[in-house]
Order: C-alpha cells, then structure tokens, then sequence
C-alpha cells in the first residue's frame, strides 16, 4: 500500500509517517516507481504507536515495542526492554498521581478554609450575601 493508505487506515497523516521514518520506526520500501511501499506489518507497528501515545508514551518510548514488534513477536510488549519501558511509565504515573492528590488535598483545604470564611463574613454581615470579596491568605500554602 502507499503512503496515504496507510496513513488513512493507521489514523493518521502521511506527515506523521515520514516523521517516524526520519526518527528510524518506521521504514518504507520503494516501488519500482519511486513511492513509498508499506505492507500489513507497518500497519500493526503504526497501530502500536498509536496505541502507546494514546496513552501518553512519548515517541521515542514506543521503539522498543516496535523493535519487539519487528523481532516477529506477536505482541509489541513482551520483549524485556517493552516491559522495562511499561515499568518506568507506570513509576511516572505513579509520582504524577501522587502529585495530583497532594494538590487535590490542599484544594480541599483552601475550599474548606474559604467557606468557612464567607459563613463568618455571611454571619457577620447586615446584608446577606454581600460580595465579601475582601478575604485575604486563601491562596496561603499553594504553589
């Protein structure tokens, strides 16, 4: 198939695939014409990589499961280096959800803070819900 089929059948743009072929993943035979020539093989690496960044991988981190994928495995992860690759990202989403929920906590906080704050200021205010916007510190302790 040439190059636009494929990347029509792949999801994606011819742009995308000259790309990768710069960057090595991707390797294209030429016809007797000149074109570009891919087979049913480029199009399980492609959806490989696509699959991976869907799911955040960066480019590069998709190499070794299209190495994998290249070696005639019939999965792109069951290689030992795809595996260490799946350790490692799942260390980084690890720190990035802890991460979140440290800022999820001190959102909390600051919320907690806040309508307790505006209660006081409701309670204290002869005109009920006046704007009250003249809180301070509720940005303390972010950042």
């Amino acid at each position: 198939m040439r190059i636009g089929e494929l990347a029509a059948r792949a999801g994606t743009t011819t742009r995308a695939l000259r790309y990768y072929e710069s960057r090595g993943l991707l390797t294209a035979r030429r016809a007797e014409n000149g074109y570009r020539a891919y087979d049913e093989d480029d199009l399980r690496l492609l959806r490989q990589i696509r699959t991976l960044q869907d799911f955040g991988f960066e480019l590069e981190e998709t190499r070794p499961f299209v190495e994998c994928l290249r070696a005639g495995h019939e999965a792109g992860d069951t290689c030992p280096a795809s595996l260490a690759v799946y350790r490692r990202k799942l260390a980084e989403l690890d720190g990035l959800i802890g991460q979140l929920r440290s800022v999820r906590d001190q959102v909390g906080v600051q919320l907690a803070r806040a309508e307790t704050a505006r209660a006081e200021l409701e309670a204290g205010s002869s005109t009920p819900g006046a704007p009250g916007c003249e809180l301070t510190g509720m940005t303390e302790g972010l950042g």
